[in-house]
């Protein structure tokens, strides 16, 4: 009688191997699909696309303190601001040219720039492109000559981050190329509200908060002043997310949580 015990153990070990041997390989594969995935993604938010975080209220209301904005890197080009890592700021300081270059932003769009005198990135929105002449009289924005119309939507009250109850006046500004947004002003006649006359530069741009009582731009030549396209890092275009909240008082505006909604 012939014993076959050692072959049913022979079968069971091969079973138990190919199995394991299964199991392996379909780890393996999951792990080369996530390492890719982590390669796609490493590779958009370095070279495509930034995150920044919104640190004050200069451009109140279509971005609050706390917001994580998404910006678009390849928008206008690639400048040593738009490079990963950091790899740009190693650059000589007289490289300041442009890698690429797509074309500048249009009026109204709200972008990211690089203050070499601060060291720091700015958001700012676009108001003045080369060649035009911007200034403010009685809190009125005026392009070229004309007034640029704003339609009155609002009164409101907020908390600023230091605590303090501001009043604002709602607008919706709408600008020469068709664009609009919404503006805050607190009074049409703070220390901004008359500025000017200023001449863009050739290949410079002028910026602006969007709470114009409460934001130092291209207004303020000690501080951001013209921008030159070489300091562009691109474009913001959506709200990622915010965690920064507010305390719900009666008679305030307090923004809502905020996620993914357009510029």
């Amino acid at each position: 009688m012939t014993d076959h015990s050692g072959d049913g153990e022979v079968r069971s070990q091969n079973m138990v191997t190919a199995f394991f041997r299964r199991v392996m390989s379909e780890f393996g594969e999951t792990i080369r699909f996530f390492a890719g995935v982590a390669a796609v993604w490493f590779a958009l938010v370095t070279f495509g696309f930034a995150a920044f975080h919104i640190p004050s209220e200069s451009m109140q209301p279509a971005l609050q303190v706390g917001d994580r904005v998404l910006v678009s890197k390849f928008s206008y080009g690639y400048s040593r601001h738009s490079l990963p890592l950091g790899i740009g700021y190693a650059l000589p300081d007289s490289w300041t040219g442009r890698l690429l270059h797509f074309g500048g932003p249009d009026r109204g769009e709200v972008v990211v720039v690089r203050d070499p005198r601060q060291g720091i990135n700015i958001i700012k929105r676009v108001i003045g492109l080369p060649g035009d002449t911007i200034e403010v009289r009685g809190g009125r924005l005026i392009i070229n000559g004309d007034v640029v119309e704003r339609v009155e939507q609002d009164v409101i009250r907020y908390r600023t981050r230091e605590g303090q109850i501001v009043a604002v006046t709602v607008y919706e500004e709408l600008l020469p190329n068709g664009n609009s947004h919404i503006i805050y002003e607190r009074t049409d006649s703070a220390l901004l509200d008359n500025a000017g006359p200023f001449r863009v530069p050739s290949d410079s741009y002028f910026l602006m908060g969007d709470n114009r009582d409460a934001s130092a731009d291209s207004r303020v030549a000690t501080q951001l002043g013209y921008v030159h396209r070489d300091n562009i890092v691109g474009r913001a275009f959506t709200v990622l997310f915010t965690f920064a909240s507010c305390r719900n008082e009666e008679g305030l505006t307090c923004p809502p949580w905020r996620v993914f909604r357009g510029l």
